[in-house]
């Protein structure tokens, strides 16, 4: 998982590098040349950096081995493949949005936002595919390409992004019951303990009923993430020569309220930039849920 996070971080650092700049930079077409240069050679870097991670660093101690396919669809009750979709919808929006911003058509801006949102994730689960213990993974190529899908839809159709993907994280209580196998800290936690992971459709409530008179800033979301899991698709019985207590893997299905940062009026630069960034995370809000034990829950505030 700290690959995915990994791009995830690396597209919340393309969103502030949208730098603006003067409008005599501007061809007769209305490009602007010097932000769609910035652009690309930001994008380049990120994608080297990434690339250099992966191959120098994430995959140091794992044997190569010939290309093979590896089915983990069932695996970590599909958390995992919902932060597939998750990132690679973040990695085309603000790619979208950022090269839309230089002046390039709206066609051309989804055709670059799609490719590089493919082109982030594709690269991963190949490598995957020659490395001991991974493989390549048809379900998380479909899964990039539905939060791809899901980007490109809406810009087509509705000309915004009325549904947004988010994430949210806190560490779970089962992370001190393993001994270290779901991170010993928040940091850690954070790319190994996937219960503490929780997955965001979020819906600006004023863009599906454009004649309420509700907040232009408020959203519904609708999440979902899974307790239990201390195992891709079984739970360890120990770790580190340590017993683990045992538990049930349950899937959770939340609602709760949001926030669209970018709905809210500024004439700030800055604040516009860190609107979009913190659009990535769905924000603590009280919500209520029921598992797939036929539970039902209610939380003050859902991290």
């Amino acid at each position: 998982m700290k690959k995915i996070i990994l791009f995830a971080i690396l597209s919340a650092l393309l969103c502030c590098a949208k730098a603006e700049t003067p409008d005599s930079t501007k061809t007769s077409t209305g490009v602007n040349k010097k932000r769609l240069a910035t652009a690309i050679v930001t994008e380049s870097v990120v994608y080297g950096a990434g690339m250099y991670y992966l191959t120098s660093i994430w995959y140091e101690d794992r044997a190569p081995v010939p290309f093979h396919f590896y089915n983990d669809n069932s695996g970590y009750l599909q958390i995992d493949k919902c932060g597939h979709a998750t990132t690679a919808y973040v990695e085309s929006w603000i790619t979208y949005k950022w090269f839309r911003s230089t002046g390039l058509s709206k066609s051309t801006s989804l055709i670059i936002g799609s490719a590089v949102g493919f082109a982030m994730q594709a690269p991963i689960e190949i490598a995957d595919g020659f490395n001991e213990g991974w493989g390549f993974s048809w379900g998380d190529m479909v899964a990039n390409t539905a939060g791809i899908a899901l980007m490109a839809g809406q810009e087509l159709l509705f000309d915004e992004q009325i549904v947004k993907m988010k994430f949210s994280f806190w560490r779970s209580p089962y992370a001190d019951l393993a001994h270290g196998y779901l991170g010993s800290n928040f940091l850690e936690s954070m790319s190994k303990d996937y219960n503490g992971h929780t997955y965001w459709l979020s819906g600006n409530l004023s863009s599906m009923f454009p004649k309420s008179n509700l907040p232009p800033w408020l959203n519904i979301a609708v999440g979902y993430s899974a307790n239990g899991m201390i195992g891709e698709f079984e739970n360890k019985l120990e770790y580190n020569n340590l017993p683990i207590p045992q538990f049930d893997r349950t899937r959770q299905f939340l609602v709760s309220l949001d926030i669209d940062w970018t709905k809210i009026p500024t004439n700030s630069g800055f604040l516009k930039v860190l609107f979009e960034g913190l659009n990535i995370i769905k924000i603590p809000f009280p919500a209520i849920e029921i598992n797939s034990k036929g539970e039902f829950g209610a939380y003050w505030l859902y991290f």
